[in-house]
């Protein structure tokens, strides 16, 4: 996958966006076009790579428009730490239809992943596109790649707008007169495109394509959609298609680069280069690649910028003599103190098991600090109890030590940027999304069971089937995939983002300013502007 992205990352970037024919039907087989290159298996492998590089900018951009952020400001898990970050701190001044994270998700799932996706689709469907593959099976499996990551955005879509429109072609001409679905359509429409995903799509794929879509990403993704709808025995079957597929099996040994460091299991997860199946990874199910210094492989020009945005502002802590406590350190890196998490993931969620889970142990979770300046009087003493707020939201608090990783090639760690891949799924949130259909569906005893799976390996003491609500899943999610998966999008998923958010956000503001209707986006201004030949309904109370 990092080969195809050096190679023509960029180029199918632009040649996405190239969707209307030429009136008088030229064919510019020199130029950057559909027709030129998608007339081949190689063509429609660069635009397969396109798709993977719009994936990836969903959690990759630069600082000023990294909107991963956006879907843990604001929630149970995390707030701002930084003053100056504006993110969910307010839901009613910040969460507007010209907001520029409202505007992101659309633009990115339109523009982007369905665009180069529609494109892919109707290529395909062209009857000399049979003679590109020398097995219907290979053509299949390219058009069930097209297609999950077409779902993939729908599902984005459906839980942070609800209703939106479904576009399934490529347009030729300006098209102003869209309607909104409702949100059980879209849900149904990404449903359609992952059954056909999980008939097509390989089991496996060797190294040289590491990061491409496997059956098992369309099964989980199916799992957690099927729930959508309400269909918790097909989401039930979905989940256990990958977790009896053989194939997988959750971590429960040391393994990779830092097997013989200090650490334990779950730290190996996310240590550099441990993240992919070629390290014995079995756990990983889709995971973005993201190479350093290399052209089209570092997502936007930010590559992972989790050390950077989750890490306190720690280079600017002061010793108790006021001078400076620490410097920008290989180990550190340098955050700025962006996403903090809420006391709800530092503390409560471990009340019951802080000392044996080892989720929470210092290997995974940073809780002392040592100050590393050589010039301060204080060097390696430990960083004594600080009780200040700019100190505490900003500058210093527990770390989740998932975000850490090596030095870039260039030696300069002042960015606060690793270049660790990013996992999208793994099979831990698979037993979890079992587990939440098995509650759904009124099956306590089996959602314990899927539960304990996952706090076996953690060593964490048993759940029983009283243990069991909604509630208790998402404690566990947190535990499990905190800064991995979108907090937001799982809480809207679930219904119950407003209530969890008055609950456990820190900041008085964010609790105070949610309403309901902050349940979902607001549908951008722009695309209801630009639509102006039908009415595109906005939510309720925008």
């Amino acid at each position: 996958m990092k080969k195809y992205i050096i190679q023509i990352g960029f180029l199918v970037g632009l040649l996405a966006f190239q969707a209307c024919e030429n009136q008088l039907e030229e064919i510019p087989v020199s130029d950057l076009s559909n027709e030129g290159v998608l007339k081949d298996s190689i063509g429609f492998d660069a635009y397969i790579t396109g798709l993977h590089q719009a994936a990836r900018d969903e959690f990759t951009n630069t600082d000023g428009i990294n909107h991963n952020f956006n879907m843990h400001y604001g929630t149970d898990i995390a707030t701002t730490g930084s003053e100056t970050i504006a993110p969910f701190r307010n839901h009613q001044t910040y969460l507007t239809p010209n907001q520029v994270v409202v505007n992101f998700y659309w633009t990115w799932a339109y523009q982007k992943m369905i665009l180069r996706a529609n494109t892919i689709i109707e290529y395909l469907a062209r009857p000399e596109a049979a003679g590109y593959y020398k097995k219907e099976a290979s053509r299949n499996a390219v058009l069930a790649e097209a297609r999950f990551f077409r779902a993939y955005a729908y599902n984005v879509l459906a839980n942070l707008y609800g209703g939106v429109p479904i576009v399934d072609q490529v347009y030729a001409v300006p098209k102003t007169d869209f309607v909104r679905s409702s949100r059980k359509e879209v849900y149904e429409f990404a449903k359609n495109d992952l059954e056909f995903a999980a008939q097509w799509l390989p089991a496996t794929v060797d190294k040289s394509k590491e990061g491409h879509i496997v059956r098992a990403a369309a099964d989980h993704l199916l799992s957690e959609v099927y729930m959508s709808l309400g269909d918790y025995n097909k989401s039930i079957e979905a989940a256990s298609r990958v977790i009896n597929s053989g194939l997988y099996n959750l971590m429960t040994t040391r393994f990779g680069s830092e097997k013989d460091k200090a650490g334990d299991v779950f730290s190996d997860l996310f240590r550099n280069g441990n993240q992919n199946r070629s390290s014995g990874n079995r756990e990983s199910i889709y995971v973005l690649q993201i190479e350093d210094q290399t052209p089209g492989g570092q997502g936007g020009t930010g590559g992972n910028n989790n050390l950077r945005a989750w890490g306190p502002f720690i280079s600017t802590l002061k010793d108790p003599a006021g001078k400076n406590g620490f410097v920008v350190s290989d180990s550190l890196g340098r955050g700025v103190g962006w996403v903090r998490p809420n006391n709800y993931f530092n503390y409560t969620i471990w009340q019951n098991n802080f000392t044996n889970d080892i989720r929470n142990s210092r290997f995974n979770i940073r809780r002392a600090y040592k100050y590393n300046n050589k010039a301060s009087a204080y060097f390696n003493t430990t960083v004594e109890k600080r009780t200040s707020k700019i100190d505490t939201l900003y500058m210093i608090y527990p770390t989740i030590r998932k975000i850490e990783g090596n030095v870039p090639k260039s030696g300069d760690n002042s960015t606060g940027r690793i270049f660790t891949d990013l996992y999208v799924y793994r099979l831990a949130e698979t037993y979890l999304l079992r587990a939440e259909a098995y509650f759904r569906s009124g099956n306590a005893q089996k959602a314990a069971e899927d539960i304990n799976v996952v706090r076996s390996r953690a060593n964490a003491k048993p759940a029983s089937p009283a243990d069991m609500s909604l509630d208790y899943i998402l404690d566990e999610r947190a535990r499990e995939l905190t800064v991995e998966e979108p907090r937001r999008r799982t809480l809207v998923r679930m219904g119950n983002l407003v209530e969890r958010v008055r609950k456990y956000n820190i900041r008085e503001d964010s609790r105070t300013s949610i309403q309901d209707k902050h349940l979902f986006f607001p549908i951008p201004q722009s695309a209801i502007d630009a639509n102006f030949s039908v009415q595109l309904e906005q939510n309720p109370g925008y």
